[in-house]
């Protein structure tokens, strides 16, 4: 009976490892607060999770705004998807959002 209960745990605990290789990967929106050119890092603030700094690498995309450079302070709308390395925020795309349409229903 005791090999069936470890049996059992098994397949729980190798099914959990890939949601938290997903969970490593965050979402964070809102308007670009500062920025250090030298460090190449950026601070956004979310207004659900409050303000992050995130590092901007190499093989960072930027879609509809031109590279680090581009990215300015009291931009807003800013999405940054990043991945959590060295004790820090490393981005894997930025992009503005696209503004178009209503989120969150209306009061018809």
């Amino acid at each position: 009976m005791a090999a069936t209960a470890v049996a059992g745990v098994a397949p729980a605990a190798s099914s959990g490892a890939a949601p938290s290789a997903n969970a490593a990967l965050r979402q964070f929106e809102g308007t670009v607060v500062s920025k250090n050119g030298d460090a190449r890092t950026f601070r956004l603030r979310d207004s659900e999770r409050g303000t992050v700094r995130i590092r901007v690498t190499r093989s960072t995309r930027f879609e509809r705004i031109d590279g680090f450079a581009g990215l300015k302070v009291g931009a807003r709308n800013i999405e940054a998807t990043v991945r959590r390395g060295d004790d820090r925020w490393i981005a894997l795309e930025v992009e503005r959002s696209g503004g178009g349409g209503e989120h969150g229903g209306g009061d018809d």
